[in-house]
């Protein structure tokens, strides 16, 4: 079994919450998985929620021709399983509010048009990825286009006034998990066990988001789960989805 690796950073990223839009829009602190996918969607050239939305601009749902499903990137990739692991101590990135001004006139209908913007952005946000090959075309094809340099759309961190940098990446082989040993990349709260002890010689750590995790099917919201990043090992009864590479082990999410 093996995976497709690299390293995706960028000096500034936004996912946006779409919780909260009182004061200030605020981020996650990780990529997210359906973002993830996007990004993924836009190196091979798939469409998004823009397309979806022009081609059912003209219809009403439920009229011959109206496109129900997924964006076409979901629709394509939400089968991939993939690792995220940020690359920051103890898995937690410096944020700080950025605030400019959006002028193009129709943003605000205070006099003048002039919106304020003020936004969370993550500083210098680095993750290792790992994409499960899964033998399907469309994990060839995204190989094809990393590891030969190529995208059909730029790639960015969340919008497109962050954009992204790919780097270190290379095909690796997967193994069997490895007992005593932690979990290196995020997983889901309620998959995995863990022990309550921190390891011998290490302060503990445990950092928790709740995150998208999929899209909803007949409205495209975020499906959300608890996800972890911590030092402690792992139970040895329940390790589903969890695979070895050059030492450490990878929860697939």
């Amino acid at each position: 079994m093996r995976a497709l690796r690299f390293e995706l950073s960028g000096k500034t990223a936004c996912f946006r919450k779409p919780d909260v839009n009182a004061y200030a829009y605020f981020t996650y602190n990780n990529i997210h998985k359906p973002a993830l996918l996007g990004l993924l969607g836009s190196v091979i050239g798939l469409g998004g929620y823009t397309q979806l939305f022009e081609k059912n601009r003209t219809l009403k749902k439920g009229q011959l021709g109206y496109d129900e499903g997924y964006p076409e990137f979901y629709e394509k990739l939400k089968e991939l399983k993939v690792a995220i692991t940020p690359l920051a101590p103890n898995g937690y990135f410096s944020k700080k509010i950025q605030t400019f001004n959006n002028s193009v006139g129709y943003a605000s209908l205070e006099q003048g048009g002039n919106l304020i913007v003020r936004e969370q952005w993550l500083e210098n946000p680095s993750w290792q990825i790992l994409i499960l090959d899964d033998e399907s075309e469309v994990f060839q094809k995204i190989s094809e286009y990393f590891l030969g340099g190529k995208s059909v759309f730029i790639p960015y961190l969340g919008k497109n006034d962050h954009p992204a940098k790919i780097d270190e990446v290379k095909l690796v082989e997967l193994f069997p998990f490895i007992k005593e040993q932690k979990v290196s990349s995020l997983f889901e709260e309620d998959k995995l066990q863990i022990v309550k002890s921190p390891p011998r010689g290490e302060l503990s750590y445990y950092f928790k988001e709740i995150s998208p995790i999929r899209l909803n099917e007949q409205h495209h919201f975020y499906e959300y789960a608890n996800l972890v990043f911590t030092n402690h090992k792992i139970e040895i009864e329940n390790v589903e989805d969890v695979l070895s590479c050059e030492g450490n082990n990878y929860a697939f999410i």
